[in-house]
C-alpha cells in the first residue's frame, strides 16, 4: 500500500477517533458535561427571573383608563371623541355584548370586566394603536389584548349584524332603497353603489408579494354595497390586495346571486316621463364588468353631452360608497394604519367596524355624521 493511500485512510473520521487515547476522551467528556451544566444553569437562572405578571399590571384598578372615562362623563364631546360614541350608545352596546364577553373570576385572580374589554376594543378601533402601546392605558398585557380584542370584535358583529347589517331579501326592501337613491341622487332604479377598499396590513411572514397591491402596499380588500344613507347593506372581506375590484367581486355571494337572478330584485319599471321599462341596477366604477343590471361610467375619450350628464349622475350616486368608506375611516382610525395582527383577527376587526358604522349612523346620525360632514 502506498504512503498516499495510508495517509488518506488515516485522515478519515473513524481513524482519527481511533487514534485518540483514553485520557483525551475523558477530557472531552468532562468538557461536554461542564458545558451542558452551564447551559442548564443559564436556563434555570432565566426562569427564576421571570414573573407570572408584572407588578404594575396588577394595579389595573389604580392606573387604568377606566378612571379617565369617569371624568369624561362630565365632558360629553371628549367622551364621544375617546370612544367614538356617546355614553348612552356605549351603555346600550355594553348591555348587548356583555353576555358574550364576560368572564368569571378565579381563585388565582379576578377576571377583566366586560366594561374594560369593550373600552379597550373601541379604543383600539378608534386609534389604531398596537397592543404594546395600548397596554399602558388599559393596564392589560399585550398577550391578553391579543385575545380580548378579536373576541370582542366578533361579539360586536354577532349582536348587531342581524339588525344593522341585514341584506335586503324582498322586493319591498329593494324598492325602499331605490326610492331613497332617487330622492337623494336623482338616479332612478338604483339599488346600491359598489366599490372596494384596500385595508392595509402587515403581511404574514413568508407571504412574499401575495398581498401586494397596485398602490405599493400590502392589503386585503373590503368589498361593499352601500345604500343612499351611507350604510353598508353587504360587505365581503378577505381577498388579497393583488386582485382588482372587478376580480374581487367575483368571489362574493352577492355577485353570484346577481348573475343567477336570485336576489329577489323588483321587475323592470318605467321611469318618469317615459314609456320604456328599465331594470333595477347597481353602479360601480370602471373596474367592474358592464352588465344589464350593473352600470359603470362611459369612457372619458368618447363622451358627448348626454354621456357627460349620465356620468355625472352615476358618479354622484357612486360617491355614496366612497363617502361611506371615508366616514368609517375617519371615525375608526385603525384604517389609517397597517394592521399588524393575524389575518383572522383582522377580519373580525373590519367586520366589527362596518357594523358599528351602521349602528351609529342609524341611531345617532346627527352626532356620528353631522349635517355638514357629507357633501352630495
Amino acid at each position: 500500500m502506498s504512503t498516499n493511500t495510508r495517509r488518506c485512510l488515516c485522515s478519515s473520521p473513524v481513524q482519527k477517533m481511533a487514534s485518540y487515547n483514553e485520557e483525551q476522551f475523558c477530557v472531552m467528556a468532562v468538557a461536554y458535561a461542564l458545558k451542558k451544566k452551564q447551559l442548564h444553569l443559564q436556563r434555570k437562572k432565566r426562569k427564576a427571573r421571570s414573573k407570572w405578571v408584572k407588578e404594575w399590571l396588577l394595579k389595573r384598578n389604580q392606573f387604568s383608563h377606566i378612571h379617565l372615562l369617569e371624568e369624561l362623563r362630565l365632558e360629553v364631546d371628549d367622551w364621544r371623541n375617546y370612544l367614538r360614541m356617546d355614553e348612552s350608545c356605549y351603555v346600550e352596546l355594553l348591555d348587548l355584548v356583555t353576555p358574550l364577553i364576560e368572564k368569571q373570576d378565579t381563585t388565582m385572580r379576578p377576571a377583566i370586566s366586560a366594561h374594560e374589554r369593550l373600552t379597550a376594543t373601541l379604543r383600539f378601533l378608534a386609534t389604531g394603536r398596537n397592543y404594546a402601546d395600548l397596554k399602558f392605558t388599559t393596564i392589560i398585557s399585550p398577550q391578553s389584548l391579543g385575545q380580548i380584542i378579536p373576541e370582542c370584535c366578533s361579539a360586536i358583529y354577532r349582536v348587531l349584524c342581524q339588525k344593522y347589517l341585514k341584506f335586503p331579501s324582498t322586493e319591498d326592501e329593494w324598492l325602499k332603497i331605490a326610492e331613497d337613491f332617487d330622492k337623494t341622487t336623482n338616479f332612478p332604479n338604483l339599488l346600491g353603489a359598489v366599490d372596494g377598499k384596500h385595508v392595509r396590513i402587515i403581511p404574514p411572514r413568508g407571504s412574499g408579494s401575495y398581498f401586494f397591491n397596485y398602490k405599493g402596499e400590502h392589503s386585503l380588500v373590503l368589498m361593499a354595497v352601500v345604500n343612499s344613507n351611507y350604510e353598508f347593506i353587504m360587505i365581503d372581506f378577505g381577498v388579497n390586495g393583488r386582485i382588482s375590484d372587478g376580480g374581487v367581486i367575483e368571489y362574493t355571494k352577492f355577485y353570484d346571486k346577481l348573475k343567477n337572478g336570485t336576489l329577489c330584485l323588483p321587475p323592470p319599471r318605467s321611469l318618469k316621463n317615459t314609456n320604456h321599462s328599465f331594470p333595477f341596477i347597481f353602479v360601480g366604477d370602471e373596474a367592474f364588468t358592464l352588465r344589464p343590471d350593473f352600470l359603470k361610467p362611459f369612457n372619458q375619450r368618447e363622451l358627448d353631452h348626454d354621456k357627460k350628464i349620465f356620468n355625472y349622475r352615476l358618479s354622484r350616486a357612486r360617491c355614496r360608497v366612497e363617502n361611506t368608506f371615508g366616514i368609517m375611516s375617519a371615525r375608526f382610525r385603525i384604517f389609517h394604519t397597517a394592521i399588524g395582527i393575524n389575518l383572522k383577527a383582522i377580519e373580525r376587526v373590519v367586520m366589527a367596524c362596518c357594523v358599528l358604522h351602521n349602528f351609529l349612523r342609524r341611531k345617532y346620525a346627527s352626532l356620528y355624521t353631522p349635517d355638514n360632514y357629507c357633501f352630495d
